[in-house]
């Protein structure tokens, strides 16, 4: 499923880092560097455990968020990170492509990846 997701937001016209399978990867990859990404669209399940650590990180960072997530709850992640989005699986291709150009409106798309 991760790599339909990355193959879709490709076609889309942007580039993705990623994907990452767990907490702990994505974090080593970021190790604590500012993250330069439009956008981040987070599962809330990793292998290793739930994404808040990681989310958490993303959104200091002033990176948008959207949680593409068989195990998200909408008013919960919104109550938690305002002005994240919310995509449960399953969702459309469509909607998960408008979310994301929503999410990256005003930032230099050329210059950042979708992770």
């Amino acid at each position: 499923m991760a790599l339909d997701l990355q193959h879709m937001i490709e076609d889309g016209g942007y580039s993705v880092d990623g994907p990452y399978v767990s907490v702990a990867d994505v974090l080593a990859h970021l190790d604590g560097n500012r993250p330069d990404l439009a956008c981040a669209i987070l599962d809330v399940r990793l292998r290793d455990g739930e994404v808040f650590p990681v989310a958490e990180m993303l959104r200091e960072a002033g990176v948008p968020l959207i949680f593409h997530s068989g195990h998200a709850d909408e008013m919960t992640l919104q109550a938690r990170y305002p002005g994240a989005a919310v995509c449960g699986k399953p969702c459309s291709p469509s909607l998960l492509r408008h979310t994301l150009a929503k999410a990256v409106v005003g930032t230099c798309e050329e210059e950042r990846r979708a992770v």
